[in-house]
């Protein structure tokens, strides 16, 4: 690459907006560190939270903070002093923990499904198809591919020369945009990226419906109202989330690299690096009773 450095256009064409954006990303980034290592510590500390719902909760919670601050750093240290550079091997290095931790995240969330299936639908061999065994090599799995995928698509992005213009139409490094300032053929990346879009959008898409086809019909079976809103409770949370996240995703990777838009990838850049790792703790918490239990459990013992 003949390309040491490139410039991320960020928020440069709105300078009126800096200062807002600037404490609108802080307290959301602050927000999400806090919460997402509050799930961690109180699901870590808390004997009552041994399920495989709160183990896959915690990798969400750690997928979330690697995400948000690939991300943020930048992004705030590029509003408060107007620096915008970021040199190649930081980009690249950027590129793949964002790739990591988004792959991470869709593959849990349909980890997650299944696991909410077999607790609803099997739930007499919940404890044998969902032990503790059987859910870290589920995790370990899912860490595993996604890294691999990272690291093929971040290696290809390492191959290209980019001679031309070095502006990113973006406030962080991402495939869609860096492919465009490429000045060399671009179409093993692009066969990658489709690839990785089928797999993690559309696959892991349609297994999440099917999870829940299944839940749904479950819990229409279900004679009394309370077991079917306790049913229900147990999965809303996780539909909010998906919905959230999949809209986003599906913005920004799932298009036709002649409709790249910069605005709308900016759009969909904001809701799954910062107000999605903010949103999912406190959906995952806020109407959870088992956690908000340990979590006074644990501050009473902190006080003490």
């Amino acid at each position: 690459q003949l390309v040491m450095e490139f410039m991320l256009q960020g928020f440069s064409e709105a300078p009126e907006l800096w200062l807002p954006l600037f404490g609108c990303f802080l307290s959301l980034y602050t927000v999400a560190l806090m919460g997402n290592t509050l799930i961690i510590a109180v699901i870590t500390c808390s004997s009552s939270l041994r399920s495989p719902m709160y183990f896959f909760l915690s990798n969400l919670a750690t997928m979330d903070i690697i995400c948000t601050s690939s991300v943020m750093p930048k992004v705030l240290t590029g509003l408060a002093f107007e620096e915008n550079s970021i040199s190649f091997q930081g980009c690249m290095a950027q590129l793949f923990f964002l790739i990591w931790s988004l792959s991470s995240e869709l593959l849990l969330l349909t980890v997650m499904a299944y696991d909410r299936y077999v607790a609803i639908c099997q739930p007499l061999h919940y404890r044998m198809l969902m032990s503790p065994r059987v859910c870290g090599a589920l995790a370990v799995v899912v860490w595993a591919i996604c890294a691999l995928n990272s690291s093929i698509n971040t290696g290809l992005m390492t191959q290209l020369s980019f001679c031309g213009s070095h502006v990113i139409t973006h406030f962080f490094c991402e495939i869609p945009p860096l492919l465009l300032l490429s000045c060399s053929p671009t179409y093993v990346n692009s066969i990658m990226t489709v690839l990785a879009d089928i797999f993690y959008g559309f696959i892991n898409f349609l297994l999440t419906l099917m999870s829940y086809g299944c839940i749904i019909a479950s819990i229409l079976c279900i004679r009394s109202a309370e077991g079917k809103r306790r049913a229900f409770s147990t999965c809303s949370s996780h539909l909010i989330v998906v919905s959230i996240y999949y809209s986003a995703v599906f913005c920004a990777y799932i298009s036709p690299a002649s409709g790249y838009s910069s605005e709308r990838n900016k759009i969909a850049g904001v809701l799954y690096t910062i107000l999605s790792p903010t949103l999912n703790p406190l959906i995952y918490t806020l109407r959870n009773k088992e956690f908000k239990e340990a979590l006074g459990k644990l501050f009473s013992f902190c006080r003490h």
